[in-house]
């Protein structure tokens, strides 16, 4: 059975359609990306699969649970967690408190120092700064900060949107090497990503989303093969 399965699902902006009955799944332990233009679509269904944003028909299943009505802060105890496009961080809490925060909704505290020394040893940089109010950390760093907050909630799936978004060559590298070691750790993961080569480059498989519709789909190493694919999105 697939871990997400959305099937014909529409999302409206008021009477604005924004997804016109998209259909997929999603393996359990995969990683698999959302590619297409701006307006395409690709962050509403982030939205819709997080609760962020209501389904007007269709209906979003993870494993046997139909999640289709379910609100934001109800899905996180369920294990699906969202890092949002422009990382939203508390700017104004310290690093530790972001942390803190991403494990606001468990109560296993002897598996909390765990799972925040890994965080911490996954971004070293995050150590470092653990004091320092996390909205004067870099670009790079509160991207990092959100992930590992994200991380501290212990998810199944990862909604990830934009994780690369005005960040330095090396700084994008390490946030995909980071995406790899999460996903090896047997969460599954949903990217949404406007770099789509290096998007292909970690996905075991691929969407294309055009004007809210899924325009093409396939293993993400085909995708990034095909003609139209390379034309319009890896230059």
């Amino acid at each position: 059975m697939a871990h997400i399965e959305v099937d014909d699902i529409h999302v409206y902006y008021g009477n604005i359609r924004a997804l016109q009955g998209i259909s997929f799944k999603v393996e359990k332990g995969a990683i698999v990306t959302l590619i297409g233009a701006n307006g395409a679509g690709k962050t509403t269904t982030l939205n819709a699969l997080s609760g962020i944003l209501g389904l007007r028909e269709g209906s979003i299943h993870i494993g046997d649970t139909n999640i289709s009505d379910f609100m934001p802060h109800q899905l996180i105890p369920k294990g699906i967690v969202h890092v949002p496009e422009g990382r939203r961080i508390f700017a104004r809490l310290s690093v530790d408190d972001n942390l803190a925060m991403g494990a606001f909704t468990r109560n296993d505290k002897a598996e909390l120092s765990k799972d925040r020394e890994y965080v911490l040893e996954m971004f070293p940089r995050l150590r470092e700064r653990l004091d320092q109010t996390a909205g004067t950390l870099s670009g790079g760093e509160q991207q990092m900060l959100a992930i590992g907050r994200a991380l501290m909630s212990k998810p199944d799936v990862l909604l990830l949107d934009e994780p690369s978004m005005g960040l330095a060559p090396v700084l994008v590298e390490q946030v995909f090497n980071s995406i790899i070691d999460i996903n090896k750790t047997g969460v599954t993961c949903m990217l949404v990503e406007q770099n789509a080569y290096m998007a292909l480059q970690i996905a075991s498989y691929g969407y294309v989303l055009e004007g809210g519709r899924i325009a093409l789909e396939g293993v993400a190493q085909e995708l990034a093969k095909n003609e139209e694919i390379k034309k319009a999105y890896l230059g």
